[in-house]
């Protein structure tokens, strides 16, 4: 399998738990406690080994709870290059209140990466050899300049390796514009590549090729949530629907959509076949509480389901 590096410029350890009820002023009492890595890149390269490969994490991580991330990391035999930091990890909680059935995730705030400190995940990934995909996913904290996908496009280029995308905002409308070979947006995020506040899913096609036309990416694969995801290039097109499952959690649907696709094409798949793998790795996410990710069982399961 060809070598695949994610890098995560904003990771966090997520904790997860449930409650009875959400009652204000109430002592809640937490059952179901869970601790994982968490982050984009990070949770891209989680499910990458439990769909059965392997990638390598670059990430800055520092404090204690820096210290508690790597250790949770090494627990599931992941990959790392840790760059560390002066600033403490953040943690973010996702609360489940069993009697709504509804989902609280709350994010907390990055901290600050100093220019020498992104610089040196840079670094490491020009130092890393047989690199075919590199994977950016998360967000980007305070410190880290848009100059980033300047350079990790030039990075890609020099090694023949492919550059995958999974951000929002300001920092999309950059790695659209200096050279992602694939991009992950919503339908909102697809919407503002090309000023327009609202986009149709009868609309995906269409606007997905004015902004491969507009900008310089190859692969757009716009994220339909419950209705799966288009993938769009210049001259293809695919659409994938995924069966419907009983929906315990979101969390990390999208970033083990994005490990189902690099995944399959690191292995050889066509776009088509990379998209209903995606499809299913997402899908299969949804299934488990918290913040567990696809299990391989149930990723094979319904790709076999979307490719009959």
């Amino acid at each position: 399998m060809s070598f695949i590096v994610t890098i995560t410029f904003s990771p966090c350890i997520d904790k997860s738990a449930s409650i009875p009820a959400l009652i204000p002023e109430n002592k809640l009492r937490c059952s179901k406690i869970k601790l994982e890595p968490g982050g984009g890149g990070i949770n891209v390269a989680r499910a990458i080994k439990k769909i059965g490969g392997n990638a390598t994490c670059i990430l800055p991580s520092g404090g204690c709870t820096g210290k508690f991330l790597a250790h949770l990391l090494e627990k599931e035999n992941i990959h790392t290059v840790i760059i560390d930091t002066a600033n403490e990890t953040r943690e973010n909680f996702i609360i489940k209140d069993e009697g709504t059935g509804n989902q609280y995730r709350l994010g907390m705030p990055a901290g600050k990466l100093s220019k020498n400190e992104w610089k040196q995940c840079l670094n490491a990934l020009n130092e890393t050899a047989d690199v075919r995909f590199i994977v950016l996913s998360g967000s980007l904290p305070p410190g880290v300049s848009a100059t980033v996908f300047a350079q990790l496009a030039r990075s890609a280029k020099k090694k023949n390796a492919k550059l995958i995308v999974d951000v929002s905002g300001d920092a999309l409308k950059e790695a659209v514009t200096l050279g992602a070979y694939l991009i992950k947006p919503n339908l909102a995020e697809l919407g503002t590549l090309v000023g327009v506040p609202k986009i149709k899913i009868d609309q995906v096609e269409k606007t997905a090729k004015e902004v491969i036309r507009q900008y310089q990416c190859e692969v757009i694969v716009v994220s339909l949530g419950r209705d799966g995801a288009i993938l769009v290039t210049r001259d293809e097109t695919y659409s994938v629907t995924p069966p419907q499952v009983k929906v315990k959690s979101t969390v990390g649907a999208g970033d083990s959509m994005v490990a189902g696709i690099v995944y399959s094409l690191a292995n050889r798949s066509s776009l088509k076949q990379a998209l209903q793998y995606g499809v299913a790795c997402g899908t299969a996410a949804t299934m488990n509480p918290g913040t567990e990710l696809c299990h391989k069982r149930d990723a094979d399961r319904l790709y076999l389901l979307l490719t009959q």
